[in-house]
């Protein structure tokens, strides 16, 4: 495509963990690309969002909510997430408007204002805020830093997200597209499956199950006889007690993780799927940097 006039970059979602990145940038490019829950830390890897039309193509970089970690896991979220604020053209900070300031918000507004990089800051779930809450959401989060701008919005009500994006488009340099107009995400089949079997996860379970969770799809063929895809997934956990709370009595958690996982998985390949899953203990998996690279969790 003829870059004349036409504007194309990546822009980085940052934030603590459970501000709605990952919601934003679902509803930024109008599908489904990052999982979501109500559990913090969700986003493990940087996953690209692509946004196209006719002016601009825009990557948006959802990463890790930053965080103090505690393993090596933690560890490689956080690098994950600050190595791409300087890989960009933009960062998009994006916080929770009815949260009260913390001291993750303060450490990270202060890393922030070093970039030469553009920060825009987004302040999300305007929704559930009064007028009046939201103008006071607004001030309290400017003050953190000297942000090229500030746009209220909504990722589940879809308020400004227009707005949002013409803001955005000013700081991309000219350029073609980087990927094909249809395209919305760059991450390989394997790892959106495995992704949407870890929302299930996270979404079912409760106590200690959810943050000791990896998914790893073990195989993946199209059984052409049967008109279906056959999908083989190790779900690890860390102790005995959490594989026991996963598969439940008598099956019934994994047979729910299952029937969830398959719906999404099947509204993502277009085509009927046996999901076969396999519940395995790998203690300490989270700080075994050989397990870790195993599944995808080293740069």
């Amino acid at each position: 495509m003829n870059a004349g006039g036409y504007r194309s970059g990546f822009v980085a979602l940052v934030g603590r963990p459970n501000v709605g990145k990952s919601t934003l940038m679902n509803a930024l490019v109008g599908d489904k690309v990052a999982i979501v829950t109500a559990r913090p830390q969700t986003t493990r890897n940087r996953i690209h969002g692509i946004f196209t039309d006719e002016r601009r193509q825009i990557v948006f970089v959802d990463t890790p909510g930053i965080h103090k970690p505690r393993t090596r896991l933690g560890i490689y979220m956080v690098e994950v997430a600050q190595r791409a604020l300087g890989e960009v053209d933009a960062v998009l900070y994006v916080v929770d408007g009815g949260a009260p300031l913390g001291a993750t918000d303060r450490r990270l507004a202060a890393n922030l204002k070093g970039l030469k990089t553009p920060v825009l800051l987004a302040v999300n779930k305007v929704d559930l805020l009064s007028r009046e809450q939201t103008v006071l959401a607004l001030d309290r989060y400017a003050a953190l830093g000297d942000f090229a701008e500030v746009v209220p919005v909504s990722a589940l009500a879809g308020t400004n997200l227009d707005t949002l994006l013409e803001v955005l488009t000013r700081y991309l340099p000219a350029g073609p597209q980087f990927y094909p107009p249809d395209m919305v995400t760059d991450q390989p089949e394997r790892f959106a499956v495995a992704e949407l079997i870890r929302e299930q996860v996270l979404s079912l379970t409760r106590e200690e199950v959810p943050h000791a969770v990896a998914v790893e799809v073990e195989e993946m063929a199209e059984r052409e006889a049967k008109n279906i895809v056959y999908i083989r997934a190790n779900i690890f956990v860390e102790k005995e007690s959490q594989k026991r709370i996963l598969i439940g009595k008598n099956g019934s958690m994994l047979k729910a993780v299952g029937q969830g996982a398959r719906a999404s998985i099947e509204a993502l390949l277009g085509v009927h799927v046996f999901l076969d899953l396999w519940v395995k203990v790998k203690e300490d998996w989270r700080d075994t940097e050989s397990t870790l690279r195993r599944l995808g969790y080293q740069a």
